[in-house]
């Protein structure tokens, strides 16, 4: 029996419901559009859709009212909220009624295929799993269904992941020199966002255990949060008034110490962490926590080839920048990822509904119990003298054609000799 790839799309604008159907058609998909959501509640009851995309903010009959509809009388079809308004509260509204996941607008059509393909994805093989719980005589229903946060015996992964400023948004105080934070928003490490996905990867390919840990104050929450609704099992949050003011020693110390101590809880396999921060750029965090722990570090990787569990080797394939290498190294082992390795996920409802319930511990230097000489600001010996901003000089643009080409490149050569660019010598 072929699969039904019939779709419902209710939203009060006909714009929408046409561009998604068009996009959505060209995939294979059979598409009916509504735009009235009382109307399109009749349908999706009537009919037999393979999923259903719901608009949040519809007059009349908002999307969570048409969920809460649908579930009542029929609980199996997946549904894709699409909101303007995208926030944490509606995706945790619309997950505690059954949503399957959740797209904010404007989205691009790789998105929505994307979004789609994975509502579909998870209800098969929900579906799949209900089957096999039958079959069993219901046995299979006492363990816990699969999902993105359930521990997996095998590797343990820890991924290492920074709240850093929004570097697009930061200026420069130019009497004091130093970074204007206020009103700066805080993200993710563009990097350690590479590294989360990765060790997803891991996890989904090698049935690993992944940890996230992050170094900083309270706030930095929210980025394993973050981590945690992609799919991380674990997060932990290293969080202490000692440790503020570190530089990339005293940083690396105090992770290396963390892992150490996870190790004692459950063996570390690979700790995998992005190739730099936007707010140092130094590259020596890595490196560093792999000097502290004796491990393998392999840096600058853009593939993990193949993790060998038996032979307790590992494969990646690195970018230099005249050419690329492919070497092994023994785990445990440190790795640093660059942007190329891989575009990350989005976290799905379920997830955000996971990451915002679930525990995540702080540990303090009491836990850690390291030397306050050793770490924080005491404990780094690097000093920063000043931070500015290179002043930018007014450039100048040479134009000539046909007779005048060869006068303007006499005038480019004389303005980079003056530069100090280039430097001519006598031919003679």
């Amino acid at each position: 029996m072929p699969p039904n790839r019939r779709l419902l799309i209710v939203d009060d604008e006909a714009n929408v419901c046409l561009a998604c159907s068009r996009i959505l058609s060209q995939q294979g998909f059979e598409v009916e559009n509504q735009t009235d959501a009382r109307q399109g509640l009749q349908e999706a009851l009537e009919k037999d859709f393979a999923g259903i995309l719901l608009d949040l903010k519809m007059p009349e009959m908002d999307g969570l009212e048409f969920l809460a509809a649908l579930r009542r009388l029929k609980s199996h079809t997946p549904v894709l909220i699409m909101t303007g308004y995208g926030s944490l509260g509606t995706a945790v509204d619309a997950g505690r009624l059954g949503a399957s996941d959740y797209i904010a607008k404007p989205f691009a059509a790789g998105e929505l295929v994307k979004a789609v393909q994975g509502m579909l994805d998870r209800s098969a093989a929900a579906e799949r799993d209900s089957d096999l719980a039958e079959a069993a005589g219901g046995y299979a229903s006492l363990a816990p269904s699969a999902s993105p946060r359930r521990s997996a015996q095998g590797m343990h992964v820890v991924v290492c992941v920074k709240m850093v400023p929004d570097t697009t948004q930061v200026k420069i105080d130019p009497v004091t020199n130093t970074l204007i934070r206020k009103d700066v928003p805080f993200i993710t490490n563009p990097f350690d966002t590479r590294a989360v996905e990765e060790s997803l990867r891991v996890k989904d390919r090698y049935r690993a255990h992944v940890t996230a840990i992050s170094m900083g104050p309270p706030a930095a929450e929210a980025v394993l949060r973050r981590a945690l609704s992609l799919g991380v099992d674990e997060a932990l949050l290293l969080s202490d008034m000692a440790f503020g003011g570190a530089d990339t020693l005293a940083t690396s110390k105090v992770l290396a110490e963390a892992i150490r101590r996870l190790d004692q809880q459950r063996p570390v396999d690979l700790v995998i962490c992005g190739q730099q921060t936007i707010d140092g750029d130094t590259a020596q965090v890595g490196p560093g926590i792999a000097c502290r722990l004796g491990m393998s570090q392999l840096t600058l990787v853009e593939e993990i080839s193949q993790i060998d569990e038996q032979a307790r080797v590992l494969r990646v394939r690195r970018r230099l920048e005249q050419h690329h290498e492919v070497v092994e190294a023994a785990l445990p082992a440190l790795i640093t990822v660059v942007r190329e390795i891989n575009v990350p996920r989005y976290p799905t409802v379920p997830g955000r509904l996971a990451a915002s319930d679930a525990a995540l511990p702080t540990w303090s230097n009491a836990m850690l119990k390291m030397e306050a000489e050793k770490i924080g600001l005491r404990g780094s010996p690097t000093q920063v003298k000043r931070i500015f901003a290179p002043q930018r000089t007014k450039g100048e643009i040479v134009q000539g054609e046909g007779e005048q080409r060869e006068p303007a490149l006499g005038r480019i050569v004389e303005k980079l000799v003056e530069w100090d660019v280039v430097r001519l010598h006598d031919a003679s």
